[in-house]
């Protein structure tokens, strides 16, 4: 038998990524070389500027972005994160603030790009119909496409210190905040009934705000299709290997149909919000993919 083809990937830590990385979930055809990079954010521009792996996880904005700027990634129709959102817009609990009360104020996010504070975006726009440009955006990073450029509503802050001192000192009004979404009483939610909210969101849409998918280097589907077509498979198996409520908000999704109107909401947002800047077709987004795993693939 021959040696299974090897390819470098960076997924997070999730339960559906754990069998995976533990070995549990396995293929005799090809080997996932894990390298560990923390936090995850910190593998999106190597791999959309270089192709510093061959199968990396990647925020959706990015891979959005990476798409219309031609950039060597081919997206795969697999989502590996998603979350709700609302929650992670917080003010201090000294000077809360109301949606409805956004419009002028400066608002911290680590990027402009940066796929929660897209949500976030579109959340605001959609609930209280505040537009992107209606917010003084302070950013403590670019975007990790390098072609891409922030609208002039979006300023870089000077200050070195993170979003939570940001907010402790008075520099913004509100922040938005991910994975390192702190506890306890000293923020609160801008968002007076974010959970409610969110989940009524999801009984209408029927699926969890994207967060992250998987793309794959344009020359890895180049080199090796048969086994980026078996680490979909791979994906998906170790999916299927974790036990999900019937009826529960679910943080993945896969196939080309299944994401087909999840993606052109998020396409919809990014227009909105000046982050692409062309309206992205569903087969520019997905053309390549289907030419490696198959047109019908689930």
């Amino acid at each position: 038998m021959p040696e299974p083809a090897v390819l470098r990937t960076v997924l997070g830590d999730h339960p559906h990524t754990a069998p995976l990385k533990n070995g549990d979930v396995h293929s005799a055809r090809v080997r996932l070389d894990f390298l560990p990079v923390s936090p995850i954010h910190r593998a999106f521009a190597p791999m959309v500027r270089a192709e510093a792996y061959d199968l990396c996880e990647l925020a959706v904005v990015t891979a959005l972005q990476a798409v219309a700027h031609r950039r060597p990634v081919v997206l795969l129709p697999a989502v590996v994160a998603a979350r709700f959102q609302r929650g992670c817009l917080i003010s201090h609990a000294s000077r809360p603030i109301r949606p409805k009360d956004l419009a002028g104020s400066r608002i911290g996010v680590r990027s402009y790009t940066q796929t929660t504070g897209m949500w976030v975006r579109a959340h605001l726009a959609e609930d209280y119909g505040l537009a992107a440009r209606d917010v003084r955006w302070c950013t403590r990073e670019g975007a990790h496409v390098a072609e891409y450029t922030d609208p002039a509503f979006v300023t870089r802050h000077p200050h070195t210190t993170g979003l939570l001192d940001m907010l402790r000192e008075g520099h913004v009004d509100a922040a938005v905040l991910g994975n390192d979404l702190p506890q306890g009483d000293e923020f609160v939610s801008v968002f007076p009934d974010a959970a409610a909210l969110d989940e009524l969101w999801w009984r209408w849409h029927g699926y969890m705000p994207i967060n992250h998918m998987v793309a794959v280097a344009a020359s890895t589907c180049r080199d090796v299709p048969s086994a980026v077509r078996e680490s979909y498979a791979l994906l998906r198996r170790a999916r299927d290997s974790v036990q999900h409520l019937d009826g529960a908000p679910r943080p993945t999704m896969f196939g080309f149909e299944r994401l087909r109107k999840p993606l052109e909401t998020v396409i919809d947002a990014c227009l909105a919000q000046q982050l692409l800047p062309r309206r992205l077709s569903f087969e520019e987004v997905f053309g390549p993919a289907r030419e490696v795993l198959g047109k019908d693939a689930a």
